[in-house]
């Protein structure tokens, strides 16, 4: 079986249903998607089954659902329903709540780093962000596109960010604050911030 179609050499691509330039917005999402899962990944291999079984757990479930996510970005069918659901977001806020509560408690900006799987998990973060940014972009283009997508996104960037500070905690490894942060936050949350989640 051969891997390639030459159909793309053009620079065009197929979508489901239909076909657009490759630099089009939906291919930046969808395409960002897919470099997210690949991180996802890399983290993965990172971690020790012993020690985070439950993140890898996680971890596992939230690769499917990228390329679940993916999948609904790549869709200008009004015909094909769509995979990511609501209950992947509550999952999320859940799996959070979890996260920050065996954390240390955090008082200071912090910066991405710690132990290679935290790095490798706050790089996730922010192809997450950037994710999330090209999907309000495509969405001012396409009105039909589900929020589901975006708070899916949006909640997953805070879990990463939960989950690399829980990381460096079972490895015994300090997180490390950003210098010259003043004490920013109280309860887990950013002073004079409501809660976006």
């Amino acid at each position: 079986m051969k891997i390639y179609t030459r159909t793309g050499d053009k620079g065009k691509t197929s979508i489901i249903g239909g076909r657009v330039d490759k630099d089009d917005i939906r291919v930046e999402a969808y395409g960002t998607v897919d470099e997210l899962n690949g991180f996802v990944g890399q983290a993965m291999a990172e971690l020790d089954r012993n020690q985070f079984a439950d993140v890898l757990d996680d971890l596992e479930k939230i690769q499917h659902e990228l390329f679940d996510c993916g999948g609904d970005l790549a869709s200008v069918s009004k015909k094909r329903p769509l995979k990511l659901t609501e209950e992947a977001i509550t999952y999320l806020e859940e799996r959070i709540d979890k996260l920050v509560e065996e954390a240390p408690k955090l008082e200071r900006f912090i910066l991405p780093g710690g132990t290679k799987p935290a790095a490798s998990i706050h790089i996730a973060r922010t192809v997450t962000r950037r994710a999330e940014r090209l999907v309000v972009k495509l969405m001012k283009q396409d009105e039909s596109l589900s929020l589901v997508t975006l708070q899916y996104l949006n909640r997953l960037s805070d879990y990463f960010f939960a989950l690399a500070r829980v990381i460096n905690f079972r490895l015994n490894v300090p997180d490390v604050e950003y210098v010259r942060s003043a004490n920013v936050f109280r309860d887990g949350k950013r002073k004079g911030k409501k809660d976006e989640r």
